[in-house]
């Protein structure tokens, strides 16, 4: 299990946002911490710690600048997320993203717009593209999730259609959208079924807030996924120590699972 850093920017600022409360209001918004550091800040630590597979999301407009200034900040070591499409999403690769992470343009009206799966495969190509199925429960399942998280689709997350989709991506990243920056614990049901299923590497966020809560998602997820932390960090306002997560997880660890991943991406 490896430590995923990411910055989070709404309105032109790095912030921690409950995931679930991000609509189209601005009064429904409930903000954790707004940063006083701009995102090139944090590109810049992350890169000093040696941080790689960290995500940069764009929660609606106005965030192109400053996601621009963390890639330069820290070339290759960033991810992108929040908008991207086939058209936009070579020009965040050219400058710097090593991947482009798409959710809505391929899940849209509640299903999956094949078209524009392979459209975007075809621009950027499997090893470049991860594939966001942030979910949210239904009944015993989860279900992917759309438009600022809001909006349900009928794909839901099961061993089935994960391997289908894997077939397309080189990651997955699932935020647990009820838990999402509530710091509250993780959802335990999700990460056990994300072990069992996983074929590909994928990152879990949402609810981690101790490191009793990062040996779940360690135990629970079997060593397959990786982990992201926001609100619970000291660096976004929370109290567990950023720095004491780096050394514990910053450099992940080299599992029989994860050399066989790399095996079969490279055939």
């Amino acid at each position: 299990m490896k430590f995923r850093p990411c910055i989070d920017l709404h309105n032109g600022k790095v912030k921690q946002i409950i995931g679930g409360s991000l609509d189209t209001r601005s009064d429904g918004l409930i903000e954790n911490f707004v940063s006083d550091k701009d995102a090139a800040f944090y590109g810049q630590l992350y890169k000093a710690d040696g941080l790689t597979g960290g995500h940069t999301i764009m929660l609606g407009p106005g965030n192109e600048q400053e996601v621009l200034k963390a890639l330069q900040a820290y070339p290759g070591g960033l991810q992108v997320g929040g908008g991207i499409t086939s058209e936009n999403a070579s020009k965040y690769l050219d400058a710097g993203a090593s991947h482009v992470i798409v959710t809505s343009y391929v899940f849209k009206d509640g299903q999956i717009y094949q078209d524009n799966l392979e459209r975007i495969v075809s621009e950027v190509g499997i090893p470049n593209l991860v594939l966001d199925l942030s979910c949210r429960q239904k009944g015993d399942s989860y279900f992917v999730v759309t438009d600022r998280w809001q909006k349900f689709t009928s794909w839901e997350i099961n061993a089935s259609n994960l391997a289908s989709l894997a077939q397309y991506c080189s990651e997955f990243l699932i935020h647990a959208v009820d838990v999402e920056g509530k710091c509250s614990g993780v959802q335990e049901d999700l990460i056990t079924k994300l072990g069992e299923w996983s074929t590909i590497p994928t990152t879990y966020a949402g609810g981690v807030s101790s490191f009793a809560d990062l040996g779940l998602v360690k135990r629970l997820g079997a060593g397959k996924l990786d982990v992201t932390i926001g609100s619970a960090l000291d660096i976004f306002g929370g109290s567990l120590p950023y720095k004491e997560v780096v050394r514990l997880y910053g450099r992940g660890e080299t599992t029989e699972w994860q050399s066989l991943i790399r095996s079969r991406r490279q055939h």
